[in-house]
């Protein structure tokens, strides 16, 4: 009897591990260039991972990735565009799925970005 409750003690709490480990939160991204143009994408943020996001303005595409840190409430992470573009990003939370940020990019421009439900409304 004491092995069948270790195992199934085991059993729950692996289910339960996998399943938070399983967990993406995904939220809309929307990024302004200097010039203008606007890419819009998602984010994703995977428990205890980190997280990533795609942006397109129809055209190029660019992603990152960021590791998670203790102090989520800030994060910097590499950025790279399909049409030859690379940069750095930092990124400030408000929330888990919520937040602002800007990127510089190799050609010394600025970009600003928005992530959650206010990326809708731009």
């Amino acid at each position: 009897m004491k092995h069948i409750l270790k195992l199934k003690t085991a059993s729950s709490f692996l289910v339960v591990a996998l399943a938070v480990a399983a967990c993406d939160v995904a939220y809309p991204v929307t990024v302004i260039g200097e010039d203008g143009i606007t890419f819009r994408g998602s984010a994703t943020d995977t428990f205890l991972h980190g997280g990533s996001f795609h942006a397109t303005n129809g055209k190029a595409v660019c992603v990152g990735q960021y590791k998670t840190h203790q102090d989520i409430s800030t994060v910097s992470f590499p950025v790279s565009c399909n049409n030859g573009l690379s940069g750095i990003g930092t990124a400030f939370f408000e929330s888990a799925t919520r937040g602002s940020g800007f990127v510089t990019m190799s050609d010394g421009s600025r970009w600003q970005f928005l992530f959650g439900n206010g990326a809708t409304r731009i």
